[in-house]
């Protein structure tokens, strides 16, 4: 009887889906937590670098 039950418990992959799912979408936020710190840190150097453009340029 005992036996039987375990036997059932090993061969049910019910469970094995939401595993998948949960690695899947912890990588998809881990890419996008790195995606975003690089677009951040790049899109903060070229707002300096363009500040420091136009405050050397008169433009009038």
């Amino acid at each position: 009887m005992i036996k039987n039950r375990l036997q059932a418990f090993f061969q049910n992959e019910s469970g094995a889906i939401t595993v998948d799912w949960i690695v899947l979408t912890a990588a998809v936020v881990a890419l996008a937590a790195v995606t975003i710190t690089v677009v951040q840190s790049g899109s903060e150097g070229l707002a300096e670098n363009t500040g420091n453009y136009i405050s050397s340029h008169p433009f009038f």
